[in-house]
């Protein structure tokens, strides 16, 4: 089993989907996307496999700060201002097989173990 996560190491949901993650053998692929944000269209392959709206991957206060909570922006202008402030993407968000999750609450990534 492939798995990836897209992590942010201060971040104690995504410690805690890490340890239960290594808990369970799987050494997964880490991609800190504060480092290394993902692009527009890996944000719409991550959403894809989701199966949410752009505006449900917003984190509420970092998106606000943002000014991507202005209803009257497109997906697309949300998605954009994603990749261009990573901060504002909902963590952690965990990629196996084929089908993704967010990680709130961290065993949540166990549906798609």
């Amino acid at each position: 089993m492939t798995v990836k996560i897209y992590h942010n190491p201060r971040c104690s949901k995504c410690r805690e989907t890490m340890d239960l993650l290594k808990d369970r053998g799987i050494e997964p692929t880490v991609i800190e996307y504060l480092a290394t944000p993902p692009t527009v269209d890996e944000l719409r392959g991550i959403l894809a496999l989701l199966g949410i709206a752009p505006r449900d991957l917003l984190r509420n206060k970092e998106g606000k700060e943002a000014g991507l909570d202005d209803p009257a922006l497109s997906d697309e202008q949300i998605i954009a201002g994603m990749a261009a402030n990573p901060a504002t993407i909902e963590r952690p968000i965990v990629i196996a097989d084929g089908r993704a999750v967010i990680g709130r609450p961290p065993r949540k990534v166990l549906e798609i173990l």
